[in-house]
């Protein structure tokens, strides 16, 4: 794989594409399926990229140490995100909260009540829980309808 740096020629956009070889970036060009994801024009070229050299292990410098002060206290985005994905952000998080008012927390039991009550062996009742990505998948299999939580909930009795 290789990875380059392109350009919009007509706005200035740039992003990065991901290609098996030089010649791949080459023949999709020339088909036209290299374009903007911001303005989707085909005008695009590779932009001035700076070599990626890496040194040795042996010669790596040592890690700077963390500075106490700033260990604990949240660092700034490097790349901040827009306005709007902010408020959408807000509004799952709050749309979420919501729905799980009604919810009842199980915690780790949550695949053993589910495919519980997907079998009538339970009452159906809406509920939130952890289960481990092995667990999910089966319960997919099987056709018990699951959702991921979108926004991650601290169990009760662990918020402070």
């Amino acid at each position: 794989m290789i990875v380059f740096d392109l350009e919009c020629a007509g706005t200035g956009h740039r992003f990065e594409g991901w290609f098996g070889s030089s010649e791949d970036f080459a023949q999709q060009q020339e088909r036209g399926l290299v374009t903007c994801p911001v303005c989707g024009s085909a005008d695009v070229t590779k932009a001035v990229m700076a070599p990626r050299l890496t040194r040795k292990g042996n010669q790596m410098p040592a890690p700077a140490p963390v500075q106490p002060a700033l260990a604990n206290k949240p660092q700034p985005m490097a790349h901040a995100m827009p306005p709007e994905a902010i408020e959408m952000m807000k509004a799952v998080a709050t749309m979420q909260a919501e729905a799980l008012k009604s919810s009842t927390w199980v915690g780790d039991r949550f695949a053993e009540d589910a495919r519980a009550m997907h079998y009538g062996e339970k009452d159906a009742a809406p509920i939130h829980g952890q289960a481990t990505l092995d667990e999910a998948r089966e319960l997919f299999e099987e056709g018990v309808e699951i959702a991921p939580l979108l926004v991650p909930v601290v169990p009760p009795g662990e918020a402070n």
